[in-house]
């Protein structure tokens, strides 16, 4: 037999390896850096630690978070009291956790880069810079930039991604801040991990240059008095796709699947794509040890897809659009700081608990509440 093989040792290709072994398939996870650090947040919701208690339980490094500034493109400030906390990883930590339980659960890991993919299904052959193995099934889980991408599905294009760029910068807090700009399709973060901060910001790539994205961070982060010169800088590709994106690329076919951010799994609005890569990487496990490879869409729309769909919808509104004669997110952070009511919905978007499916009837429903409690 053949082992299925996983390129791309991220949460996503490193849980499905684990959740494959563990079933008794042999598995190959190949990856050239294997746990790496990343500028991006490493946020895990309680919606993800109730999915998965062990990202909870687990003990390694993590910092619990329970409150988040925002902070509106005008300068308008709220700060949130989180009634369910963020657990906030190190991508590194993050990322050797799930590497060790894959290779606990009996996943073979090889350190190696991945250079070419021929054959097909049944009998794929691999290149890599040491050598070359094959295949029964394939699993591409390289994230954003993997080159693998237009020889299986249709290619991201600029409206389809997001820019990044961050420092590492030493330091503690249980809170994080996240400040929007305008005119930015995105944001700037400071995330807290348990010895140091992720200090970033991303934005369309089809809006604005990286070397851009940098200039603001640092401007910001020179306004603060957050010292970041000599702290290590990381810059990165995230998906942020479009409604037609999401319904129109293929995520399987053949012989192979594409998970986490290789297929494009994140939220189009905030860029957060750790539960969507547990999540897909847990959907084909099912379908791969249930014998059903071919199901895997069809468990996707189940689950998650038609919520990515939504909020791609959302996403030129939030950032763009005006309510009341102010721009949205001005008037976001307005309302959270005169009503409970309006807070209440926005930690519930936080923990995961309100998705965007829904989002809008209960916003329409309370809004009257809220304007209330504005006037008193």
């Amino acid at each position: 037999m053949l082992p299925i093989a996983i390129i791309g040792a991220g949460p996503a290709g490193a849980f499905a390896a684990e959740n494959l072994a563990r079933a008794g398939c042999r598995v190959l996870l190949v990856d050239e850096k294997l746990a790496w650090e990343k500028p991006c947040g490493g946020g895990i919701t309680h919606k993800a630690l109730l999915q998965y208690p062990f990202l909870r339980d687990s003990q390694v490094e993590r910092n619990w978070v329970s409150s988040c500034e925002l902070i509106s493109p005008s300068g308008l400030r709220v700060r949130l009291a989180l009634d369910r906390q963020v657990a906030i990883f190190s991508r590194q930590v993050l990322n050797g956790l799930l590497l060790e339980r894959a290779r606990e659960a009996g996943a073979e890991v090889i350190k190696d880069r991945v250079t070419g993919i021929g054959g097909a299904a049944g009998a794929w052959h691999l290149q890599t810079r040491a050598g070359h193995f094959c295949a029964s099934y394939l699993v591409i889980a390289a994230g954003a930039r993997n080159p693998f991408r237009t020889q299986f599905s249709r290619p991201f294009t600029a409206q389809d991604l997001m820019a990044t760029a961050g420092y590492r910068i030493p330091g503690r807090s249980s809170e994080m801040q996240v400040r929007f700009f305008a005119g930015l399709d995105g944001y700037m973060w400071t995330f807290p991990r348990s010895d140091h901060f992720s200090a970033g910001i991303c934005g369309k790539m089809s809006g604005v240059a990286t070397a851009e994205l940098r200039r603001c961070l640092e401007a910001n982060l020179t306004a603060q008095n957050i010292e970041f010169r000599g702290a290590p800088f990381y810059s990165h590709l995230l998906p942020s796709p479009t409604a037609a994106f999401l319904r129109r690329a293929r995520a399987c076919g053949e012989g192979w699947a594409m998970i986490g951010d290789a297929a494009g799994f994140v939220d189009p609005i905030t860029g957060e794509g750790l539960y969507y890569a547990l999540r897909s990487a847990d959907l084909l496990a099912q379908a791969l040890i249930a014998g059903t490879p071919e199901r895997y869409p069809q468990l996707l729309r189940r689950d998650f897809l038609p919520e990515l769909e939504t909020a791609a919808g959302f996403v030129e509104r939030f950032y763009k659009g005006r309510f009341a004669g102010a721009p949205v997110l001005d008037r976001m952070v307005q309302f959270a700081g005169r009503s409970r009511r309006f807070r209440a919905l926005l930690c519930d978007i936080f923990a995961g608990s309100q998705g965007y499916i829904g989002l809008r009837r209960r916003a329409y429903r309370t809004l009257p509440l809220v304007l209330a409690e504005m006037t008193f």
